[in-house]
């Protein structure tokens, strides 16, 4: 868990954020206290060059492992729906790659929301926000250990945020991570989520990959 000084953000606080940042900058370095993160965090960038491989296209920008670093990084970078067609962001627990292969990855799975074009301009940021807060303030309680990053992907036909985690088989803390997620984004009821295990994805013969949860 986190360090007893540590602070949960809220999407609430967004508006805030800022004039905290300015705040921080009237004081010199040496008075000012950061809230560490319980991991480090690191925020890849994909832009689709069909002269690279797909590994090629995938950069990794830069780490943080404090809340102060955290905001500092997202009030750099643009947002979401702000991004050129077919890019993604994608931000893990430092030395996990956000590729199936990963060893971190490969007997995991992803829970995944599929946006309709209409919501990038409604929902695609502040899900976007919020899902990054959950995985950096240990959200997911006792199992937010099984969570290894989440990817955005901008995309022509709809928009995809996915939660990975490190562990398929482990269904009581996949459903919990389901749920803590659905709530934290405040999904209606009736909309359900699904998760896709990463085997099954890699292996799929159509454009329909198998769901093994749901919430």
């Amino acid at each position: 868990m986190l360090g007893q000084h540590f602070k949960v953000f809220t999407v609430n606080e967004i508006e805030r954020k800022e004039q905290e940042a300015a705040t921080f900058d009237e004081f010199p370095p040496e008075v000012l206290i950061k809230h560490p993160l319980q991991n480090t965090w690191t925020l890849w960038y994909y832009e689709n060059d069909r002269s690279k491989s797909w590994e090629e296209n995938q950069r990794e920008i830069t780490s943080f492992d404090t809340a102060e670093d955290f905001w500092s990084l997202y009030n750099h970078i643009k947002l979401a729906s702000e991004l050129r067609q077919g890019s993604d962001y994608s931000m893990f627990k430092q030395g996990i790659r956000p590729m199936w292969e990963d060893d971190a990855n490969k007997c995991g799975g992803r829970w995944l929301i599929s946006l309709e074009k209409k919501q990038r301009t409604s929902d695609l940021d502040r899900f976007w926000l919020e899902i990054l807060l959950c995985m950096i303030g240990e959200a997911f309680n006792e199992y937010s250990d099984d969570v290894c990053g989440a990817v955005v992907n901008v995309r022509t036909k709809g928009d995809k945020l996915g939660v990975w985690t490190s562990n398929a088989n482990s269904e009581d803390g996949v459903m919990e991570i389901g749920r803590k997620l659905k709530e934290r984004l405040r999904i209606t009821p009736k909309l359900k989520i699904n998760y896709e295990v990463h085997k099954d994805t890699m292996i799929k013969s159509g454009s329909q990959t198998k769901t093994t949860y749901t919430v």
